[in-house]
């Protein structure tokens, strides 16, 4: 009898129900695209936020403590290196999965012809390696400084057959010396000279416009440099940093053995540079404030931005179901004061309330889901590119909030039928 009484409302008031399903199922579709994105989001905001540049740097020790203590800016060499045989150690540490791309800096001062000094650099363009784990890898600031415009040529290219005799030119020191790409600059160091070929000109807006980039095994040689590098670049995945980070990146020695374990698990930008320090020697690690500043702000801001869309969503939806179940019981209310004066119990009456508007919201919740990650593939493709992960973990949580919102919108409703009094329901009161 009870079910057949809920078919039969949910077919006379079909149109009410279907209202109701969908009103349901926007919230839902709202709160699945915000979730699914939200929980995607940090890897793509990440990934946006690591075409500008590196959020890690690397230096010698010794170097290090001069810049602390001295502010010396790195013009040249300190006399404190890094060595290169170990870059390929930094795709071998925990989080090496989250290192996208890193490049090595050696700097050496040469002569022109004309006795003038300029700063060489020595870098990985697109630099091609064989790495420890058998992995292979292309790094370099072709691509991690894909921001710098090229006014006039191209890029270095280290795979072609002259990538020693090439060198690229910065906007500010091609116009110092009137050159253009094609035109050949003399260089002498403390060990070596040699005559590389401009093939590209480029604007990168800071003090790279006045110097000579070149393949790092060619800078190397002017200065008798070999198997030395000065700093190393990173661009890392990482995860915005709370209080724990904070506090093991002062002293991990700080920090308690279940501590410890959660914050070097953590891609924190302090952990990975506490790896690479591991794996390095004589190396300080640390993060480029700025840049990991910038990127926690940001997720921050978008997740915030993605819950509150969420919370008023379902506050909409909420307040929807309210008022169509408050329509649908008014309508219904001879029905339901019938009900009383035979013998149905309040919890009866509204367990049959209830029972139809789940129905309802199982069916509205279920189309919601499905239209939600739909709408959250638009927003990954448009946004980022890419496709939005599906997280399990969205399933029982818009259930959840699905349950909760149709609760909270028949709670009025559920008053309502409570102080419903058989005898003036049936005289038409």
């Amino acid at each position: 009898m009870f079910f057949r009484m809920i078919s039969g409302t949910l077919f006379r008031q079909w149109k009410k129900m279907l209202m109701i399903a969908f009103t349901i199922a926007l919230g839902a579709s709202l709160a699945t695209a915000m979730l699914s994105v939200m929980l995607d989001v940090g890897d793509k905001v990440n990934q946006e936020l690591k075409t500008y540049g590196a959020n890690i740097t690397v230096v010698p020790k010794e170097s290090s403590v001069l810049n602390s203590l001295y502010e010396v800016e790195d013009g040249g060499s300190s006399g404190a290196y890094l060595r290169e045989d170990e870059l390929g150690k930094i795709k071998t540490i925990f989080w090496a999965f989250n290192i996208i791309d890193y490049a090595p800096f050696v700097n050496a001062k040469a002569t022109l012809d004309d006795g003038s000094e300029i700063i060489a650099v020595g870098t990985w363009f697109n630099h091609h390696m064989e790495l420890p784990t058998g992995e292979q890898l292309d790094a370099g600031v072709a691509s991690m400084r894909n921001w710098w415009s090229i006014t006039s040529g191209k890029w270095l290219d280290e795979q072609s057959a002259d990538s020693r005799t090439v060198a690229m030119a910065g906007s500010a020191l091609a116009q110092r010396l009137g050159i253009q790409p094609g035109d050949t600059v003399h260089l002498t160091g403390t060990e070596s000279d040699i005559t590389v070929t401009v093939v590209g000109i480029f604007d990168a807006g800071g003090d790279e416009d006045g110097r000579l980039f070149m393949p790092l095994d060619t800078a190397q040689a002017l200065d008798g440099l070999d198997g030395k590098i000065d700093s190393i670049e990173v661009s890392a995945l990482t995860t915005p940093e709370n209080e724990l980070a904070v506090q093991a990146a002062k002293d991990p020695k700080s920090l308690t053995i279940a501590q410890y374990e959660t914050w070097y698990c953590t891609a924190y930008a302090s952990s990975i540079c506490y790896q690479i320090q591991e794996v390095i020697t004589d190396s300080v690690a640390s993060p480029v404030r700025q840049v990991a500043e910038s990127e926690g702000a940001i997720l921050e801001k978008t997740e915030l931005l993605m819950t509150l869309i969420t919370i008023l969503s379902l506050v909409g939806s909420a307040l929807g179901i309210c008022n169509l179940v408050t329509a649908s019981v008014m309508e219904r209310s001879a029905e339901m004061g019938l009900m009383k004066a035979i013998g149905a119990q309040n919890s009866s009456v509204s367990g049959l309330v209830l029972t139809e508007i789940v129905i309802t919201a199982i069916i509205g919740g279920t189309v919601g889901f499905f239209a939600g990650w739909g709408f959250a593939q638009i927003i990954g493709h448009t946004v980022f590119g890419s496709s939005i992960e599906m997280r399990p973990v969205v399933i029982p949580i818009v259930a959840v909030l699905v349950l909760v919102v149709t609760l909270a919108g028949c709670i009025p409703a559920i008053r309502m039928l409570l102080r419903l009094h058989p005898a003036e329901v049936l005289h038409g009161k």
